[in-house]
């Protein structure tokens, strides 16, 4: 990658993978990579507000360290860093015009289930 690549469509290129390859075993993990991948999906559409940024990354705190295997604590690295070291620029795609459309989730959202946020 150079500095050309946008960094929040690479990141959400990793997301489905996890989604796909949870176990379902650990809640944290299964319902974790899916929001995941279901924000990310939006972010990567320009669906999503800046006060989303917050919401997946405490959805990635709860994810990490919470599992039997470390699937999800390497399905949350990646979402971590992007808000860790890009946030102004996620911020600024967030505000402006879309981000792109080519990233799809097979995630399917449910309305009937909701994050849980303190």
């Amino acid at each position: 990658m150079d500095k050309s690549t946008d960094g929040v469509q690479a990141i959400a290129r990793l997301t489905p993978f996890y989604c796909h390859e949870s176990c379902g075993q650990c809640t944290p993990c299964r319902e974790g990579s899916r929001w995941l991948d279901l924000r990310m999906a939006h972010f990567v559409k320009g669906d999503a507000s800046v006060t989303e940024i917050d919401q997946i990354l405490e959805i990635t705190k709860e994810m990490k360290g919470h599992t039997i295997c470390a699937l999800a604590d390497a399905a949350a690295w990646p979402v971590q860093g992007l808000i860790r070291h890009f946030r102004p620029e996620l911020e600024s795609q967030l505000q402006g015009a879309k981000i792109g459309s080519h990233v799809h989730s097979n995630a399917k959202y449910r309305p009937e289930q909701t994050i849980a946020t303190a």
